[in-house]
C-alpha cells in the first residue's frame, strides 16, 4: 500500500467495516472519525478548528434536516396520504417512474438530501417496505440529477454561483441529467414493479388528517423558502415543526433512533471532508469525467472548491459530473448516506452496484449526450 495516504486507508477500513457490521455502524464511524482526526492533527498539524469552521454550515444543515425529516416522515405517514398515493399513480412500472420524477423535480429547488428523504419515505410506505435496492439507488440518483443544473438545488452548484459562475452556465447540466434520468428511471422502475408494484385499494375510504397534511406542506414550504433565501433549509423545517406542535401532536419519540443515524452520517461526511485531495488535472472533458468518478467515493465539495480555484472548466459539465457521480456508490453523496438511515440494506457497495447498474451506465450516457450536444465550453468566471 506504498504511496497511498494513511487517511485513505483508514477511511477505506471504516467503509468496509460499515458494510460488514450493520449493527455497529455508529461506533465504527465515530472510531474512524477519531482516528483520522488524531492522525491529521498530531502528525500533519492539520488546522482542525479552521476546517470545522468551513464545514459547519453543511454539518448543521445535515443535522437539522435528518432529524427534521424523521419527524416529517412520521407526520406524512399519520396524515394517511400514503394510503391514497397508489390511487393517484399510474399502474405498472410507470407508477415508480412518476415517483422518481417527483424527486427529480423537488431537488431542483429543494436540497437534494431533503428530496431523497422525501422520496425514500414515500417509497417505504407506498411499496409496504419492499423497496428494491436498485430503486433506492435510483431515488438518490434522481435527487442528485435534479439538483445538478440548479444553483439552489445542490451545495456544489451554489458554490459555483457564489464564486461568480452564471446560473445559465450551470443550467446546461440538465442536458446530461434528463437523458440519464430517463435511462436509470426506466430500469429502476421495472425492478421495483417486479418486486412490489403499486397496489390500488379495492374498496373503503381513507380519511385524511388535514392538520397533519397542512404541517407536512408547511415543513416543505419552510425548507424551500429558507433554502432559497438563506441556503439553510433545516431552519425552515424546524420553524415549521415547532409551529405545528401548537395544533397537532408530534411523535417526538422518533428522535432518539434518528439521532443515532444522524451522528453516523455526520461522522462519515466529516471524515470524507478531511481526505487529502489537494490537486486536480488540468481542466478538460476527460478531467471533468474523472472528477465524477472520484466523487462516487469522496466528498464532492472539496473537489468543487479545487475546480473553482483552478478555473477554466465547463461548469455545466462539471456540475453534472460531480453532482450525479456521487450516486454510483451509496456513500458517494450525502443523499445516499442519508437514505441509508432509512434503508440500512443500502450500505453494501456490492449490492448497490449490482442492483443499481443502470445508475453507472446513466452517468456515462448523460456525459456523452452532453458532450456531443453542447461540446466543451470552458469559462473563466
Amino acid at each position: 500500500m506504498a504511496g497511498i495516504d494513511i487517511e485513505f486507508i483508514l477511511f477505506g477500513l471504516v467503509l468496509v467495516t460499515v458494510s460488514l457490521f450493520h449493527r455497529k455502524i455508529l461506533y465504527t464511524a465515530l472510531t474512524g472519525l477519531g482516528s483520522v482526526t488524531l492522525y491529521k492533527v498530531l502528525i500533519q498539524d492539520f488546522p482542525m478548528v479552521q476546517h470545522l469552521g468551513e464545514e459547519k454550515m453543511i454539518l448543521i444543515n445535515l443535522f437539522g434536516l435528518l432529524l427534521g425529516f424523521a419527524l416529517l416522515a412520521r407526520h406524512f405517514e399519520e396524515s394517511r396520504i400514503p394510503q391514497l398515493i397508489p390511487q393517484l399513480l399510474p399502474s405498472g412500472w410507470k407508477g415508480p417512474f412518476v415517483m422518481l420524477a417527483v424527486v427529480f423535480v423537488l431537488s431542483s429547488f429543494l436540497d437534494n438530501i431533503a428530496a431523497a428523504l422525501i422520496g425514500g419515505t414515500m417509497a417505504l410506505v407506498v411499496f409496504e417496505g419492499k423497496v428494491h435496492p436498485g430503486f433506492i439507488a435510483a431515488i438518490v440518483a434522481a435527487s442528485n440529477a435534479g439538483g445538478s443544473g440548479s444553483v439552489v438545488g445542490d451545495t456544489t452548484t451554489t458554490m459555483m454561483w457564489i464564486e461568480g459562475v452564471p446560473a445559465t452556465r450551470v443550467l446546461t447540466a440538465y442536458i446530461a441529467a434528463v437523458p440519464a434520468f430517463l435511462f436509470f428511471g426506466y430500469f429502476a422502475s421495472r425492478q421495483q414493479d417486479r418486486l412490489q408494484g403499486i397496489r390500488k385499494a379495492q374498496s373503503g375510504k381513507t380519511g385524511i388528517d388535514f392538520r397533519k397534511l397542512f404541517l407536512v406542506l408547511l415543513i416543505l414550504s419552510g425548507a424551500i423558502i429558507s433554502n432559497v433565501l438563506l441556503r439553510l433549509p433545516a431552519l425552515g423545517v424546524w420553524a415549521a415543526l415547532l409551529a405545528g406542535a401548537f395544533f397537532t401532536r408530534t411523535s417526538w419519540n422518533v428522535l432518539p433512533a434518528a439521532l443515532k443515524s444522524t451522528l453516523f452520517l455526520l461522522s462519515l461526511v466529516l471524515t470524507a471532508s478531511m481526505m487529502p485531495v489537494e490537486r486536480l488535472p488540468s481542466a478538460s472533458p476527460a478531467s471533468a469525467f474523472f472528477l465524477g468518478l472520484v466523487s462516487s467515493v469522496f466528498d464532492n465539495i472539496p473537489l468543487t472548491k479545487l475546480a473553482l480555484a483552478q478555473n477554466h472548466y465547463d461548469w455545466g459539465m462539471l456540475a453534472f459530473t460531480v453532482g450525479f457521480g456521487g450516486s454510483m456508490i451509496w456513500f458517494g453523496s450525502s443523499a445516499g448516506v442519508a437514505i441509508s438511515t432509512t434503508y440500512p440494506e443500502a450500505r453494501s457497495v456490492g449490492r448497490w452496484i449490482r442492483s443499481g447498474w443502470h445508475v453507472l451506465l446513466a452517468y456515462l450516457i448523460g456525459f456523452l449526450f452532453l458532450y456531443l450536444v453542447a461540446g466543451w465550453k470552458p469559462l473563466d468566471y
